[in-house]
């Protein structure tokens, strides 16, 4: 079976589908690398794909596709409809990447809420001494805070878990009200979080969630926090509210355009904390998507059908 995988392995990845290569034939590609992809594509059967969009030119170039296996829980870089036409199967790992995204959105919070990259900097400047009197005013601690989480699945539900376990109070909340303790209609959530943390996908009805009024509802001393998707923040307004002292930090992992381009604003403020979309990017995280892939590959194999298929193409 001829897979194209649409990312760069380690020397782990190749140890782990080593015992499958009688059966398995994997041709690399780098996500930057658009020669190798075109050149692979029209013989790949299945794609194990990252990030980079899958448009329906491309899907129309890949003859012999039966599987788009995203390796992770969003589909939005997918042209499912066109997927869905050509009878090709999409299928994705929701909860897979959990663990390392829950425990990448705590890290932003935390390295928000104590000035992280700042004090890192003061100290190797040498000054870092004495302390500066405005983080005993200004600092906080997790547990002394009520956090928000807007979207409530695998990630989120795992957030709570800790944050709780540090002392937070955690409210959430979806489209409806949803019985549980917590729940919070949306502007009430923004209103009452200390810190907000986003864990929706990336909809028509969730791009630009947080635009500027939503945004004005947060508190001045509050911290936003995304490891979802860029888009879902309207990152003009975030700015604004960054440098107006609307708001006073975030934790991002996703961007808009990724990545951003070098003279966005967002890399020059300080009282930002950045990471390039790898908050799902673990050893613990490749081990289950690896898994997971390969077991979808022997059901089409042995003539079964795909697990976590998001759609229902044509004659599948």
């Amino acid at each position: 079976m001829r897979v194209l995988a649409h990312f760069v392995p380690g020397d782990k990845v190749l140890d782990f589908v080593a015992p499958e290569a009688d059966w398995l034939d994997i041709r690399w590609c780098a996500e930057d690398d658009d020669d190798s992809f075109y050149r692979e594509l029209p013989e790949a059967e299945v794609i194990w794909h990252v990030l980079r969009p899958l448009s329906g030119a491309d899907l129309r170039r890949a003859h012999r596709l039966r599987l788009v296996h995203k390796l992770g829980a969003g589909v939005n870089t997918i042209d499912v409809e066109t997927a869905t036409e050509r009878g090709i199967a999409v299928a994705n790992m929701p909860g897979a990447n959990a663990p390392s995204v829950a425990e990448g959105a705590v890290l932003l919070m935390l390295a928000a809420l104590r000035r992280l990259p700042a004090l890192d900097c003061a100290t190797r400047d040498g000054r870092g001494w004495p302390a500066d009197p405005r983080l005993g005013e200004t600092v906080r601690d997790i547990g002394g805070c009520t956090v928000g989480l807007i979207g409530y699945g695998n990630i989120a539900k795992r957030v709570e878990r800790i944050v709780a376990a540090m002392g937070a109070v955690v409210l959430h909340t979806r489209t409806r009200d949803d019985g549980l303790p917590g729940w919070r209609p949306l502007v009430e959530l923004l209103a009452a979080s200390d810190i907000v943390s986003l864990h929706l996908p990336l909809t028509a009805d969730t791009r630009s969630l947080l635009d500027r009024d939503r945004l004005a509802r947060l508190k001045p001393e509050a911290v936003l926090v995304n490891t979802s998707r860029g888009e879902i923040v309207d990152e003009d307004a975030l700015v604004e509210a960054l440098r107006g002292g609307r708001l006073a930090a975030a934790g991002l992992d996703v961007f808009a355009v990724e990545p951003p381009a070098a003279d966005s604003p967002l890399l020059r403020l300080a009282n930002v904390v950045l990471t390039p979309h790898v908050s799902w990017y673990t050893a613990d995280t490749m081990r289950r998507y690896l898994i997971e892939a390969v077991a979808n590959c022997r059901r089409l194999r042995d003539g079964q059908p795909a697990a976590q298929v998001v759609n229902q193409p044509t004659g599948y």
